[in-house]
């Protein structure tokens, strides 16, 4: 995710903590998402299609955070 920001990435994951909880639920969500599409989890089509929009909701937000700490020349 944002390879772009790899090293911004880092310095915030370790800096920020609301950045921190942003990235971290991304990543619950992406496995929960895999773990119920794959089936080893149980969950309705529906139920992962919100999983989705709200990982991507999340991705926007950490979206914009990158943006900002970049133009700040964090």
């Amino acid at each position: 995710m944002f390879p772009e920001y790899r090293e911004l990435i880092s310095l915030l994951k370790g800096n920020d903590h609301h950045f921190t909880r942003l990235f971290d639920k991304h990543n619950e969500l992406d496995h929960e998402i895999s773990s119920r599409e794959a089936g080893t989890r149980p969950g309705t089509q529906l139920e992962i299609e919100q999983l989705k929009k709200e990982k991507l909701a999340i991705k926007d937000q950490l979206y914009e955070l990158l943006k900002k700490a970049a133009a700040s020349g964090a």
